[in-house]
C-alpha cells in the first residue's frame, strides 16, 4: 500500500511539474523544421527574422543556418545597399540584418555598406539613420518610418553593445508616454513590444538616458498596455502581436510560464498549424522557449546542439471537387469614392490570388504589390498608391474585420465581402 501511494505521488508531482506541456517538445520541433524549411525558398529574399529565430533556439542545424547567414551576407545585403543608393528608409531592415549577424556571432567590424565611394561599417550606418529619423521627429514629432522600425534601431545598437545616444532613446522613451501607438484606428502591440525591447535593453545596459525615471515609468505604461490588450481567447492584440508581446513581457521581467493564459493561446494556435508565415513563427518560437531578442546581448556562439533534422515533407495528392464561392471586393479611394467587384474563386485560394484571377477577368481592376518581410502586400490599386512615405496604406477587411494575414497567407474558405481601402495612419 505504501509502495503504491509512492507510485501515485510520483506521478502526481511529474504532472504537476509540468501540467502544461504535453505535447510542447513535438510542437517545438515541428515549428523549428517548418522555419528552417522555409529558408530553402529561393523565391524571395533570405528573412534576417527567420535567421535570427533560429539562432535563438535550442535546437540547430548549423550547417543550413551558417549557409543562409551567407545568403543574407550576399542578397539581403545587396538589397539595403540598394535601398541606400535609392535614398530610401532602411532602419528596420537594416537593425534586423544587424541582429541576425549579431546572433551568428558575427564580427559586425567587418560589414560595411557603400555611401557614394566612402565605405562605413554597418553599424556606423544603422546610428546615421537613427539620427535621420531623430531629426525628422523634430518637426513632425514622428520618426522618417514609424516607431516599431525605430526602436527596432535602437535594440539592434543595444543588443550590439553600441551606445545609444540619449537624445535618440528619449524621443522613444517620450512617444511611449504621451503617443498612441497606433496602427489604423487599433494600438500597435507590436510596437508597443518593440519599443519595451528597446527601452529595456538600454536600462540593463546602464546606457546614460536624460532621464531615468523616466524611462521606468515608460516600461512600466508599455507593460501595462501590452497586459490591458489581452482579448478573451488569451491572445495579446492579436494572433501574430502575441509572440512579440510575449518576448517583451519576458525581457521586462514578467512571469509568463507555459501556463499563462497568452502561452496557452500560442500553443494552441500551433496546435491548429495558424502559423504558416515564416515571419510569424520566426516572432512566436523565440517566446516559446521562454527567450526574447534581448537574449542576443550576452549571445555565445560555444558549444551549440547540431541534432535539428529536417524530414522530407510527404506529398500528399487530392482529388477533392473543386468548390466555388462568391467573393465581393469593393476599393475605396482616398477620396472616399468606391468601385464594386465581384468574382468566384475555387474555396481555399488566397486573397492574393482571388485579386490575380480578378485582374484577369475585369479590365477596370489592376493592383500591384511589393514584397516585404511578411510577404507581399498591396501598394497600388487602379492607380493610386497608398505609400508608407504619405503615411497611407490599403486596409483589407473581410466582412467589415481587418484582416491580420497578409495578401497571400489569408484563403477565402466562404462567401464573402472583401473591403480595400486607401488609410491613413
Amino acid at each position: 500500500m505504501k509502495m503504491l501511494f509512492c507510485v501515485f505521488a510520483a506521478l502526481f508531482a511529474l504532472t504537476a511539474a509540468n501540467p502544461c506541456d504535453s505535447d510542447h517538445k513535438s510542437l517545438l520541433l515541428r515549428l523549428n523544421q517548418e522555419l528552417l524549411r522555409s529558408t530553402k525558398n529561393q523565391e524571395s529574399l533570405p528573412n534576417p527574422s527567420v535567421h535570427i529565430a533560429l539562432r535563438l533556439s535550442t535546437q540547430h542545424d548549423l550547417k543550413k543556418e551558417s549557409q543562409y547567414l551567407n545568403q543574407l551576407k550576399t542578397k539581403f545585403h545587396e538589397d539595403i545597399q540598394s535601398t541606400l543608393n535609392n535614398g530610401k528608409p532602411v532602419v528596420g531592415r537594416l537593425a534586423l540584418y544587424v541582429m541576425a549577424l549579431r546572433s551568428s556571432c558575427h564580427d559586425l567590424s567587418s560589414v560595411s555598406l557603400l555611401t557614394g565611394e566612402k565605405s562605413e561599417p554597418l553599424l556606423t550606418h544603422l546610428k546615421k539613420q537613427m539620427e535621420l529619423e531623430k531629426e525628422y521627429m523634430a518637426f513632425s514629432h514622428r520618426p522618417l518610418t514609424n516607431f516599431y522600425q525605430y526602436s527596432l534601431g535602437i535594440l539592434a545598437l543595444c543588443v550590439s553593445g553600441v551606445r545609444v545616444s540619449s537624445h535618440v532613446s528619449h524621443k522613444l522613451t517620450h512617444a511611449a508616454l504621451h503617443t498612441h501607438f497606433k496602427h489604423g484606428d487599433s494600438v500597435s502591440v507590436d510596437t508597443l513590444a518593440m519599443a519595451g525591447m528597446a527601452l529595456q535593453c538600454l536600462k540593463e545596459a546602464a546606457t546614460p538616458v536624460k532621464n531615468k525615471e523616466e524611462l521606468d515609468e515608460a516600461l512600466t505604461t508599455i507593460k501595462q498596455k501590452i497586459v490591458d490588450s489581452q482579448r478573451a481567447d488569451g491572445h495579446l492584440g492579436n494572433e501574430f502581436s502575441t509572440g512579440l508581446a510575449v518576448q517583451a513581457l519576458l525581457a521586462m521581467g514578467s512571469n509568463v510560464d507555459e501556463c499563462a493564459t497568452s502561452m496557452k493561446a500560442l500553443w494552441s494556435d500551433a496546435r491548429k498549424d495558424s502559423y504558416h508565415n515564416a515571419m510569424a513563427i520566426s516572432q512566436i518560437l523565440p517566446a516559446l522557449q521562454q527567450r526574447s531578442y534581448l537574449h542576443l546581448k550576452n549571445k555565445e556562439c560555444l558549444n551549440e546542439d547540431d541534432t535539428l533534422i529536417l524530414d522530407d515533407v510527404p506529398v500528399v495528392l487530392t482529388s477533392l471537387p473543386i468548390v466555388r464561392v462568391k467573393v465581393d471586393v469593393e476599393v475605396v479611394k482616398a477620396d472616399g469614392a468606391s468601385v464594386d467587384y465581384q468574382i468566384d474563386v475555387p474555396s481555399g485560394s488566397s486573397l492574393l490570388e482571388s485579386l490575380m484571377l480578378l485582374q484577369q477577368q475585369q479590365a477596370n481592376f489592376k493592383f500591384e504589390k511589393e514584397d516585404s518581410l511578411w510577404g507581399p502586400f498591396l501598394s497600388v490599386i487602379n492607380g493610386e498608391q497608398a505609400r508608407q512615405t504619405d503615411r497611407r496604406y490599403w486596409h483589407v477587411a473581410s466582412d467589415g474585420q481587418g484582416l491580420t494575414q497578409g495578401i497571400k497567407d489569408y484563403k477565402i474558405e466562404a462567401a464573402q465581402k472583401i473591403t480595400i481601402k486607401n488609410t491613413s495612419y
